[in-house]
């Protein structure tokens, strides 16, 4: 049993268990001030005014947060961060001039990273990985979805998807997996596109299938990477094994991703620095959620999204950070907030929506995760002493996290 009591602002409060906020409605944020929030068996089991707190609560665990603020956790959707090393040299590369994709054609990008994940010993992956974890725990996060993508061969894929299943079962957190083992051409298939689709198809997909290492599939629909039936024929294998599919899409370009993306029911579709009336009439009347990474777009210095085109066409908005090692080596959430309100324009109410309930439901998570709603799953986080919840993604560089609790517990 725990007991938060003189709760400054209770923030993301939905009586309602909405699956997603869209539209104008993520302009409208619910909030208590002077609260109580009361936590039983790792969930939500009461929360209300101050003065209308139980006497029965308060014989468990108490923590005052006077004049401090609770968040449901980070539901942070899209991350690679299962991966070895570190590609700062790239960094350099980029501020001298050169393209995603210049790098990408002299082996660098993800070919590096498969290189080096290739060289790391299973154990030493976990190591690095759990790092990472850790990291995101601490700056608020309590669900992640991690992709493969850097093994890029049966062997390492594997690899990778078995160390996510690690973390799942020695970590708090909540986690999700996705198979992407479609994030690139290896070198070796450089000259047989065809021979490495159906070794993803034929071998990758039944080895991840066989093992249950995976929740989703994912494929690089994008220019330069896989095209609309590369990508439609990957995720009706993908489906075929229970894999519900997620796509990188439209990153590069005007890719037709968030179309085969919605022609497939997936969960969601990802990066869309390209969307235009076309995409957004598809997503329209979907169960797939557009999902921005402006963390990425913000590192690489390529366009944004049009987030605000899309929130305004009523769609929902989900927004993740793609901590990777390539295109945005952090996981800080808080900071992804802030890039959405600077550089999408978004309102704090908006990227708040984003980055909790509809970052669950771009996990399956929504009924679990990502608001206070009575019995989902205790996982929240304390600000230090703030004036509002706007003030979170307005001090874009400051730590503002007190106190983190995941299925109830103090981490």
């Amino acid at each position: 049993m725990l007991l938060i009591k003189n709760i400054k602002s209770l923030v993301q409060i939905d009586k309602e268990n909405r699956k997603w906020v869209a539209g104008k409605d993520m302009a409208l944020l619910n909030t208590l001030e002077n609260a109580f929030l009361y936590s039983e068996n790792g969930r939500i089991a009461d929360y209300g005014k101050m003065e209308e707190l139980p006497d029965e609560y308060t014989t468990g665990d108490i923590i005052d947060a006077t004049d401090k603020l609770v968040f449901p956790s980070y539901c942070d959707s899209h991350t690679h961060i299962v991966y070895a090393g570190s590609r700062e040299i790239e960094y350099m590369d980029k501020i001298r001039g050169l393209s995603y994709e210049e790098i990408a054609k002299r082996g660098g990008g993800i070919l590096n990273s498969a290189t080096l994940l290739h060289n790391t010993p299973e154990d030493e992956l976990y190591v690095q990985s759990l790092q990472r974890i850790h990291e995101i725990m601490r700056l608020g996060t309590g669900a992640v979805e991690i992709k493969s993508g850097y093994g890029l061969s049966v062997e390492d894929e594997l690899k990778i998807l078995r160390v996510i299943k690690q973390l799942k079962e020695t970590v708090p957190l909540t986690i999700k997996s996705t198979f992407l083992g479609a994030h690139a051409i290896p070198a070796a298939f450089k000259n047989n596109r065809k021979a490495y689709i159906d070794l993803v198809i034929n071998e990758m997909i039944p080895a991840v299938a066989a093992e249950g290492l995976a929740d989703y599939i994912d494929v690089f629909c994008d220019r330069g990477f896989f095209s609309v039936e590369d990508t439609d024929r990957i995720l009706i294998a993908g489906m075929k094994s229970g894999l519900r599919p997620k796509i990188h899409a439209n990153e590069l370009d005007y890719s037709g991703g968030i179309q085969v993306g919605v022609k497939n029911n997936a969960l969601s579709v990802d990066h869309l620095e390209f969307t235009g009336d076309e995409e957004i009439d598809s997503l329209l009347g979907s169960e797939t959620m557009p999902t921005l990474l402006p963390g990425a777009s913000f590192f690489l210095g390529m366009e944004d999204p049009p987030a605000r085109k899309i929130i305004d066409a009523g769609l929902p908005v989900a927004l993740a950070s793609d901590y990777n090692p390539g295109s945005s080596p952090s996981g800080n959430m808080k900071l992804i907030m802030s890039l959405g309100c600077i550089r999408l324009r978004m309102l704090p109410e908006e990227v708040i929506h984003a980055v909790t309930l509809n970052g669950a439901y771009a996990m399956g998570l929504e009924k679990e995760l990502g608001s206070i709603t009575r019995g989902k799953k205790t996982n929240l986080f304390i600000t230090k002493k703030i004036p509002g919840y706007e003030f979170m993604p307005y001090a874009y560089g400051s730590d503002l996290v007190d106190i983190v609790i995941l299925n109830g517990k103090v981490v």
